[in-house]
């Protein structure tokens, strides 16, 4: 097994989740080479001296494209806020490197579209952060619907809510910006999307409309600013199978912290799940006498991995941070040449094309086909 050098640009909330994973991921699985933490980036040379330390790397700099050129750099790690995204990742595939990005892929579809060709120019692997497809539970309910455990799935179902900008009084950040993207759509709209690339491979047709709960927001001094995006969206759909599909996103939405909830209904059951209660899965079949149907919850164990890799008893439950660790292993997976259950940039063009489409139709209040969906 060959050791990895790893370079991680940006040591924010993502970042910090990056560099655990490539700590951890050797320790939890057993089967890969410990990766080598070779060089970290930040926006000065103070900052990364200081992060480089506590997260356990090598070495430090303040420019982020002298770590990308780096020979002792095997993959990127890229944890930066989304419009810097399309740079760092095409110097990095330029360079030779195989790359692991946050989500989304760019602010705007035709980044995405470069960040693309670049990967199949330069044949590597290019990987994206969409870790809640890892979670043993929702590789569980990919598994009920193969063994068609509910039938034929019709309807779609899928909510996602947090409530960091649910204070109208909070200050204006980068987020209500414009350059940061759409907002609540491709800010975390794309974990949901992404649950639908994963089981189902995808969205044919979009209907989609988007509100800002507040015009706008206080900033430092005392006056206020427009907000420029949109917390709120709204999308009515159709699957590739045919299945139609309802997501409602909200980021200003109170008492909310991390919820993806997803109900999934068949002509033989429903299986509904909730990212709130992540380890943990409820499962109706029409089975039996009428009296004693219902749902059954089925709680996260080690026969469900690759949750035995961490915990050897079942309901004690996994964490996010845990996901990283796995969607860790399995680009080191496809890095080596391996099946991996991943979403890859050939994979996230599909979920972009798919933001943009819906945007598109909220501005001009049609339905929209998602080209090359």
């Amino acid at each position: 097994m060959t050791s990895l050098g790893i370079g991680l640009i940006g040591t924010g909330y993502m970042g910090k989740c990056h560099a655990l994973a490539w700590n951890a991921v050797a320790a939890v699985f057993g089967d890969v080479a410990r990766p080598r933490l070779a060089v970290l980036a930040e926006h000065s040379q103070e900052l990364a001296d200081r992060k480089a330390r506590e997260l356990g790397f090598e070495r430090a700099t303040g420019d982020w494209r002298s770590l990308v050129t780096d020979p002792a750099v095997d993959v990127v790690s890229v944890t930066t806020p989304n419009a810097f995204h399309p740079e760092m990742a095409i110097a990095a595939l330029e360079a030779g490197k195989h790359l692991w990005c946050e989500k989304p892929m760019a602010v705007r579809l035709e980044d995405a579209e470069r960040m693309l060709a670049a990967a199949r120019a330069y044949g590597k692997v290019a990987a994206l952060g969409y870790n809640y497809i890892q979670n043993p539970i929702v590789r569980l309910i990919r598994r009920l619907l193969d063994e068609g455990r509910i039938g034929d799935v019709n309807h779609v179902r899928l909510e996602m809510d947090e409530d960091f900008m649910a204070d109208p009084e909070a200050l204006f950040t980068w987020k209500s910006e414009a350059s940061s993207g759409h907002g609540a759509l491709d800010d975390f709209g794309v974990h949901p999307l992404s649950l639908v690339q994963a089981l189902f491979g995808g969205v044919r047709r979009v209907c989609g409309h988007m509100a800002k709960p507040y015009a706008d927001r206080p900033v430092e001094g005392g006056a206020r600013r427009p907000v420029e995006t949109y917390d709120i969206a709204s999308v009515l759909m159709e699957l590739e199978n045919g299945a139609s599909g309802v997501m409602a996103l909200n980021r200003s939405a109170w008492g909310r912290k991390g919820r993806i909830a997803l109900q999934l209904f068949g002509h033989k059951g429903s299986i509904v799940y909730d990212q709130e209660r992540m380890n943990e899965v409820q499962l109706y079949t029409a089975e039996g006498a009428q009296e004693t149907q219902g749902f059954r919850t089925i709680l996260a164990a080690p026969h469900h991995p690759p949750y035995d890799r961490f915990i050897p008893a079942p309901g004690h439950g996994l964490g996010f941070n845990d996901l990283k660790i796995i969607e860790c292993r399995e680009l080191i997976r496809r890095i080596g040449g391996e099946a991996a259950h991943l979403i890859t940039f050939e994979d996230g063009i599909r979920i972009e094309r798919t933001v943009d489409a819906i945007a598109r139709s909220a501005h001009e209040g049609r339905w929209v086909e998602v080209t090359g969906g």
